[in-house]
């Protein structure tokens, strides 16, 4: 029996209503990701609820997934003992460790439904597409205030859609674009002007974020998806078609670039966003200098100083995703972390260029993976929602892929 007859399961019109339905719920919790205006936002009441039910009637976590749950048990694990060295807990604080620990049963949940049908990672990014293009925009007219109150859409004169923050506004609209984009470069060419136009507004609005890690992000993960594209597909064809389209893609930016920068309000932000330094970086107590002293508090508090308290002692915020799992979550907390981010790494990067269905999915969750981990030393990624939903999608398709090659085996 080949590995594909083994996973074909008998037809059940009703089971396959059944599935298709909590199939769209489930992508429907992913769309809401793009609207997280206020907190709890309506993903995350979604998500409790459909996490709940669908590990009640028999979603499993396979061997496979359960080393995720594990390590991101351990992680938050640290997080409760940090809690413990507090001489005050505040109810933020307590719902700062709730937040983490379910993000951390979200990431397990998308790993699981998507080994258990890896047909609903197509789902998963239209849904995420459907999201950035409306969060995009809302950012972009909130930006140039085309209606009244679009002002809301905006924060520091920098757009963030339906989002409270630009950094994470900008970053969340990147996969979203690569999944566009390798559309465009493997699919037809009449089919493009589509994908074009929605990869016009997700750069434009990340742009207009002017967030320096969306910028490195943005341009980190286009350039490694035509990279692992032509590592993987090495026909002269291909390798014209890709450079005719990268040369067009250029043109269009640098040219969009160009009427942006008409704008006195744009070319202002842009100049002072392009310094590699701001004030707020290398100052008195500045973002590096914050960074050195966390680090060297981690080495006296093992158990971490609790969730929210840095940027109590310090001017701001940690600014670093590394720098927090040690503040918040302790030595036990970093570890796992780190443990965490390098087998991901591994195993998305093993499984890579293998030619499977999900294939192109784990290509462009690895790479926005493996941007992220870059990113994270400059900010701090932890609680973003998208974030844990490409750590589900690489340990889903590992997942999809050990059950394939067991169904060989047998």
């Amino acid at each position: 029996m080949s590995a594909v007859d083994a996973q074909i399961r008998p037809f059940n019109p009703q089971a396959a209503a059944v599935q298709l339905m909590i199939s769209w719920i489930m992508a429907f919790g992913v769309f809401l990701s793009g609207f997280v205006i206020s907190e709890p936002a309506p993903y995350e009441l979604l998500m409790v609820g459909q996490v709940a039910l669908w590990f009640l009637f028999g979603l499993k976590i396979s061997r496979a997934v359960a080393p995720l749950l594990a390590l991101l048990l351990i992680f938050n694990v640290g997080g409760l003992l940090a809690l413990t060295v507090m001489q005050t807990i505040l109810t933020e604080q307590v719902l700062y460790v709730a937040v983490s620990i379910f993000l951390a049963l979200t990431a397990v949940f998308y790993a699981a439904v998507i080994e258990d049908r890896p047909q609903r990672l197509t789902l998963i990014f239209q849904a995420w597409v459907a999201a950035a293009i409306i969060t995009g925009t809302l950012g972009i007219l909130g930006y140039f205030h085309a209606f009244p109150g679009a002002e809301v859409f905006t924060r520091y004169d920098r757009a963030m859609g339906a989002f409270q923050d630009p950094n994470v506004f900008g970053p969340f609209l990147v996969a979203p674009m690569l999944y566009l984009m390798h559309g465009m470069l493997k699919g037809r060419l009449m089919e493009s002007p589509l994908r074009i136009i929605g990869i016009l507004i997700l750069s434009f609005a990340v742009f207009l974020s002017f967030s320096r890690a969306a910028w490195g992000l943005f341009l980190f993960c286009a350039v490694a998806l035509v990279f692992v594209m032509l590592l993987k597909e090495r026909t002269n064809a291909f390798r014209l078609k890709i450079l005719v389209l990268s040369l067009a893609a250029v043109v269009a930016m640098v040219m969009a670039l160009s009427i942006a920068l008409q704008f006195e309000k744009v070319r202002a932000l842009f100049e002072t966003r392009t310094q590699l330094v701001q004030e707020y970086d290398g100052g008195h107590l500045g973002r590096f200098a914050r960074h050195r002293l966390g680090f060297e508090m981690a080495m006296e508090k093992p158990l971490g100083i609790g969730p929210m308290m840095f940027g109590k002692i310090f001017p701001e915020d940690e600014h670093n995703i590394y720098l927090k799992s040690l503040m918040a979550y302790g030595w036990i907390g970093f570890v796992s972390y780190v443990a965490l981010i390098a087998w991901t790494v591994s195993m998305g990067f093993r499984y890579l260029l293998r030619e499977r269905p999900w294939q192109p999915y784990l290509m462009i969750a690895w790479i926005v993976l493996v941007g992220h981990m870059l990113i994270g030393a400059v900010i701090d990624t932890d609680h973003w929602r998208h974030f844990y939903l490409v750590l589900g999608i690489v340990w889903g398709c590992g997942a999809a892929e050990w059950r394939y090659q067991r169904a060989r085996r047998n």
